[in-house]
């Protein structure tokens, strides 16, 4: 069977040395260095983070990277796309505004940031998806589209969709203009359970759409509103609202894997995951809770489907963090974990169907080996 390799490093630093020290051994390690960089745009795909959420990659490790590609003749520069909910990231003019905010610049970074799909998310390209079964063609921003070679930095962390959020998601979701979004999201629309719905008003605050009113202290969702981000879903904490489409994530980790491929295919690509702050939801979030496992370490391949696996695995294999929402649901009987910590955190996501189908259409393989920098 094949297998890529995927590298690691630890958190632990001794004798002087550095996270960041740590972090650029790790993609030489690599093999960052064997890509040809020299007079080379170079998008290194990053979340900027949520104006109000901590858990986001702190501006340091994209100096790091940035450095790097410099190092080797690059021309990198910082990139994301608009989101698709309203928020601080909405356009292009207040997602640098919030990416400011977090601490993201030239002089912190050590380069320039480019929203990549334009001041309104419309700046896009249709790229052709290799092997595709749901979404023949992708709606990728413009400038990752135009950069010679892609670098995928990313917080590895919860998500109430997906199960969790890692490289495929960064470049999949991350790279789509708004459209591609939609087009990602649009299968799965969510609806109430009236019965097990307390009137608590959380789904409605986290809604980027005003798409959830209240009727009799019950929540109603507007279809017509409603983008399908699923962001409401996994604020209830009472189960109430789902999509009514079973396969509704599955879908959603199948379009990503193929817009990920989008992204990757012709070109060369180099991925870096820190399973750090590992948070039960998304950055996208205006907050963070505590973390589900502790920190686990810094992970890098060419492959960004093993690494993914490696990254998943690592965090299945770690214990739950006391009083965390994890620990929470693992000490409650009534709960019914089923012992995936992704899952226990939010039940009726899904994470295997988007490494599946990244495997089946040619991203990468699942099957890693290990090596510790």
């Amino acid at each position: 069977m094949k297998q890529s390799t995927v590298y690691y490093t630890d958190f632990r630093v001794r004798g002087g040395q550095t996270l960041q020290q740590k972090l650029d051994r790790l993609v030489e390690a690599a093999g960052l260095g064997t890509l040809d960089l020299e007079g080379r745009f170079v998008a290194i795909k990053i979340h900027f983070g949520e104006p109000g959420n901590l858990a986001y990659l702190r501006p340091n490790y994209a100096k790091t990277v940035a450095d790097a590609v410099k190092r080797h003749g690059g021309l990198p520069f910082l990139t994301d796309c608009n989101t698709l909910y309203p928020g601080r990231r909405k356009n292009a003019l207040e997602h640098l505004a919030a990416a400011q905010e977090n601490g993201f610049g030239p002089v912190t970074t050590g380069c320039e940031l480019i929203i990549a799909d334009g001041l309104r998310g419309t700046d896009d390209v249709e790229v052709p998806v290799p092997n595709a079964e749901y979404c023949p063609t992708a709606k990728i921003g413009r400038a990752v589209m135009d950069a010679d070679v892609v670098i995928s930095l990313n917080h590895f962390k919860g998500h109430e969709s997906t199960g969790f959020g890692g490289a495929l998601k960064n470049l999949g979701m991350g790279c789509g203009s708004r459209a591609g979004k939609m087009e990602q999201h649009k299968a799965g629309k969510p609806v109430v359970q009236e019965g097990l719905c307390r009137g608590c008003r959380q789904c409605a605050k986290e809604c980027g759409s005003d798409a959830i009113t209240y009727e009799g202290g019950k929540a109603r969702i507007d279809q017509d509103l409603c983008k399908g981000c699923g962001r409401c879903i996994g604020r209830c904490n009472f189960d109430a609202i789902y999509a009514p489409q079973d396969n509704a994530n599955a879908l959603l980790c199948c379009k990503m894997a193929e817009y990920a491929a989008a992204v990757c295919h012709g070109r060369p690509n180099f991925h870096i995951s820190l399973v750090m702050d590992v948070s039960p939801l998304c950055d996208c979030h205006a907050d963070n809770d505590a973390p589900i496992v502790p920190d686990i370490g810094m992970f890098a391949s060419f492959d960004p489907v093993a690494l993914d696996r490696a990254c998943a695995d690592a965090v299945l294999a770690a214990e739950p963090m006391p009083g965390s929402l994890l620990g929470e649901h693992r000490a409650n009987p009534g709960f019914g974990c089923c012992g995936d910590n992704f899952l226990d955190v939010t039940p009726g996501t899904t994470w295997r169907e988007c490494l599946d189908h990244a495997e089946k259409i040619g991203l990468g393989v699942q099957a890693y080996t290990l090596k510790k920098v």
